[in-house]
């Protein structure tokens, strides 16, 4: 197992030595929650030296039971692509808060932390597209929850928003993934859990406020949830990309689906730069 561990260690090596991008793991300050939270970069060569260029951000959000370094253990190449698109990706430890202001835990204010203090250190630390346009979140599993959470109730800062294998409606699973130390016991706060799902926030956006891409694979555990939301999307007009395609809850279809979501808002991004000139 350490021989393997150390394998996968020295490929990643050679693979980030390989590409200009450059990884920057940081402390991000935030005062809502007084503590500092990691935070890893991937910036693109042309965002950094002397004369940088202002690049879109995608924020990318872990799972339940992830960390900072989720997104770069399934994706290893998001060096490569970060250079190719020119865009920087921003991957926060989320920890196992769902990225709401929990209601009963004031020490967890994820919600404030993605969709304010997050964005304003990158804005100020790196060169980006500094608005909404420039702009994108998506997550796996509770981390796809999380991005639609946040870009349905900020889309004045986001401009694009994705979930891939996305718990979009919590309440099936009132047991699951320690949500109830967040919300409360579900039986006892349904209230607070309606509340507190992202399916129950489609009247906070309209046609066009975003753009959208949701998928899920066929033998996922979520799939009736996501499901459900596409045909609720579908019901208000709310324009979006729904896929489903082969595939469980785990690491390969996320490396595949993250692909999709990337030439999404790569698409995105560039057809805002075009309107704007």
């Amino acid at each position: 197992m350490m021989k393997r561990l150390l394998s996968i260690i020295c490929l990643l090596g050679v693979i980030f030595a390989a590409q200009a991008a450059r990884l920057d793991t940081v402390m991000v300050k935030s005062p809502s929650m007084n503590k500092e939270v990691q935070v890893l970069y991937v910036v693109p060569d042309k965002a950094l030296g002397k004369s940088p260029q202002a690049c879109p951000v995608i924020y990318l959000l872990h799972g339940y039971g992830g960390n900072t370094w989720t997104w770069i253990g399934i994706k290893p190449n998001l060096p490569q692509i970060a250079d190719e698109k020119g865009i920087i990706f921003a991957c926060p430890d989320g920890k196992n808060s769902w990225y709401w202001d929990s209601p009963r835990d004031s020490s967890y204010r994820y919600e404030t932390f993605v969709s304010s203090e997050l964005i304003d250190y990158t804005d100020t630390h790196y060169a980006t597209v500094a608005d909404r346009k420039g702009r994108a979140i998506t997550g796996l599993s509770m981390g796809g929850h999380g991005a639609l959470w946040n870009a349905f109730r900020h889309k004045d800062v986001f401009g694009a928003a994705g979930s891939t294998s996305g718990g979009v409606d919590i309440r099936p699973f009132p047991t699951n993934w320690e949500m109830s130390r967040q919300l409360g016991e579900y039986a006892a706060n349904k209230a607070v859990w309606d509340a507190h799902t992202v399916i129950n926030q489609l009247d906070k956006i309209g046609r066009g406020d975003l753009a959208i891409i949701v998928d899920c694979g066929e033998s996922d555990f979520f799939l009736e949830v996501n499901k459900d939301l596409h045909k609720r999307l579908l019901a208000r007009g709310i324009d979006h990309d729904f896929i489903t395609r082969p595939g469980v809850h785990d690491g390969r279809y996320w490396n595949n689906s993250i692909d999709y979501q990337i030439l999404f808002f790569d698409k995105f991004f560039k057809r805002s730069s075009a309107q704007a000139q």
